[in-house]
């Protein structure tokens, strides 16, 4: 069972020994822009206490921290069998290659829609990796908390179905532009997105080259 590691739910004072500057990293709530947004509204911080991730084992559900990836989160997704045509497991339901920048939706193992294009996050707001995110909320109607677009309204994030910390989500959007960490998809494959998942639901954002090297070359997408 994953657990979200935040500033609200840890205290960085019960396990002091075990933090240190170099251990902390902070990452913003990934709420991002759709189309040219011409002002951030203040961000909200969270930290990541990575030194008291390995010191106790706690998972963060897919959050791109090395000790995650290569632990046994991975290791079960690589046992797997691969969902042929996609780089990632048959228990996915849907599947993000930011190699690619393609996406799929999957049952039983089987593509179902797919692959799409996206657009993932730009440097320094990277999509995050990770083999068990799970969907956790959708709103058909959302607006970003972040950011605001040139009619000072916040940013539209329509058909959003959000599936790991610091709100990333799937939703609709203009795919010419990097998204803030979400997967931008176009708005008809993005209402087809939301229709088809639900909550509890598995989503997996990998990089088929690396997942094509953990299973000794049996993971490219086609």
């Amino acid at each position: 069972m994953t657990t979200s590691v935040t500033l609200e739910r840890l205290s960085l004072r019960m396990m002091p020994s075990l933090v240190t500057p170099s251990a902390v990293t902070a990452t913003h709530e990934q709420e991002h822009q759709m189309g040219n947004p011409t002002t951030r509204r203040p961000r909200r911080k969270r930290i990541v206490v990575a030194a008291i991730v390995a010191a106790t084992g706690i998972g963060l559900g897919g959050t791109a921290l090395a000790d995650v990836e290569q632990g046994d989160i991975a290791t079960q997704a690589h046992a797997e069998a691969v969902a042929p045509g996609t780089p990632c497991s048959v228990s996915a339901r849907a599947c993000v290659d930011l190699d690619t920048q393609r996406a799929w939706l999957l049952r039983d193992g089987k593509v179902t829609r797919g692959p799409v294009p996206i657009a993932s996050g730009g440097a320094g707001q990277e999509t995050p990796l990770g083999h068990s995110f799970r969907v956790y909320r959708k709103n058909k109607d959302h607006v970003s908390g972040e950011f605001t677009g040139p009619d000072g309204n916040p940013a539209p994030m329509p058909w959003s179905v959000f599936f790991a910390d610091g709100g990333v989500a799937f939703h609709g959007g203009d795919r010419a532009s990097a998204s803030a960490g979400c997967v931008k998809l176009d708005t008809g494959q993005a209402e087809a997105f939301f229709n088809d998942l639900v909550e509890g639901d598995k989503v997996q954002v990998v990089r088929a080259s690396d997942e094509q090297t953990a299973r000794g070359g049996g993971a490219a997408a086609s």
